[in-house]
């Protein structure tokens, strides 16, 4: 019989369990040689027992399979092998097909094997015009567009126009501008109903201000304090040897009046010297927490008056008084017009409308005179009055400077 009309290869065999060919009892056991028993060398042949001789253990005997037939050569010309499990020959080498073809001819769907330009681009897929599946994370994947770019305030190249925020609510009595800056940063001011929270922003100076109930809030728990400064106090930053005015703020200092607030050591913080009063100098001091207080009293375009008894010694130049009025500079600089009046020999009475570093002391020098003592009595329309020397008192609601 020939080989092609064998039954096929079983090819599970080696993992079944042998079974009799035939109808033969099974084998009997072969029972251990005990151990006592010297084993027989390697090399001899290992002896079976006499009732097993002859007999097969239903193990059939494996036949070797024939190899498979060559394939026929393709129209390359180029013969191809049998192919092993990973699509080659046996050789290891892939068959060479054509792009985007399989075995049997048919369109391959896998990208590699896509052609070039066999085919129009189109939305059907290369399998017979079935559409394409949405990737679902095409949309994912897709480059965000760029954030637009912001326009600017104002065209390159020409002057930003309106007027800076702050400056019109300093100018129109809100508060300062140092507050008025704070006030933008919190987001608490609002330019015709819309929010403003950006610094150095400029507005129409028409346009109407308001601000937000946090901020008045926040206004009305600014204070404003009369002191009565003595001599060897400075009203501003520290010097060797000084002592600041600001540590005579305390309950053991106060002149309580009807009406005060109760005064809480938080009263200090932002607690500031509007205008300067030298250390040689005493008399009325005005220290404040409240933006609008310090604008009028100490801002550019400030028109509140202070007034001064002074004591002189010397003797002053021929229409010195006259100079002292009108005609003298400081730093470079023409002072303003000032009241001045000689009370006596060695008093005499100003009334300035400005306050620079020892005006007064530098002006009587210029005509011949030197002070010997200077008490500032009024700021604007608040007097010292009857306000003990080292005392202080909280501003009242009915004063106004």
């Amino acid at each position: 019989m020939s080989d092609t009309n064998k039954p096929p290869e079983d090819p599970w065999a080696k993992w079944r369990r042998p079974a009799a060919v035939d109808a033969s009892p099974a084998p009997e056991t072969v029972t251990p040689k005990p151990a006592a028993e010297v084993p027989a060398p390697a090399s001899a042949e290992p002896s079976v027992p006499e009732s097993l001789a002859g007999r097969t253990l239903g193990v059939r005997k494996v036949e070797k399979k024939p190899a498979r037939p060559e394939r026929p050569a393709r129209p390359g010309g180029k013969p191809v092998g049998p192919r092993d499990a990973r699509g080659g020959d046996k050789a290891g080498r892939r068959d060479e097909r054509p792009a985007g073809k399989s075995a049997g001819g048919k369109p391959s769907a896998k990208p590699w094997n896509k052609p070039s330009g066999d085919r129009p681009a189109g939305p059907s897929s290369p399998r017979g015009g079935e559409p394409r599946r949405e990737n679902p994370w095409a949309k994912a994947a897709a480059p965000r567009p760029a954030p637009a770019a912001a326009v600017p305030a104002q065209p390159a190249g020409e002057a930003p126009s309106g007027v800076r925020l702050s400056k019109v609510m300093s100018e129109r009595g809100l508060c300062s501008r140092r507050e008025a800056d704070l006030w933008i940063e919190r987001g608490w001011v609002f330019v015709d109903g819309v929010q403003v929270a950006e610094l150095g922003s400029r507005i129409d100076p028409s346009a109407e201000i308001t601000v937000s109930t946090e901020a008045k809030k926040d206004q009305a728990k600014a204070v404003t304090i009369l002191l009565h400064k003595p001599v060897g106090y400075v009203s501003g930053q520290p010097e060797p040897g000084c002592t600041p005015a600001v540590t005579l703020i305390g309950t053991d200092n106060q002149v309580v009046q009807p009406g005060d607030p109760e005064f809480k050591p938080w009263m200090l913080r932002g607690l500031a010297p509007a205008g300067r009063l030298d250390v040689d100098s005493t008399g009325l001091l005005v220290l404040t927490s409240d933006g609008r207080v310090a604008k009028k009293l100490i801002g550019d375009d400030s028109q509140t008056e202070k007034e001064y008894l002074v004591r002189v010694s010397g003797q002053m130049i021929a229409g010195g008084l006259e100079l002292l009025r009108h005609g003298l500079e400081l730093d470079g600089k023409a002072l303003k017009p000032a009241w001045i009046k000689q009370l006596n020999e060695d008093q005499l009475h100003f009334i300035l409308k400005e306050g620079k570093k020892r005006q007064i002391r530098r002006m009587c020098e210029l005509v011949g005179l030197k002070v010997i003592g200077l008490k500032r009595v009024r700021i604007g329309r608040i007097r010292l009055g009857d306000l003990p020397l080292g005392q202080w008192r909280f501003l009242r609601a009915d004063e106004a400077f």
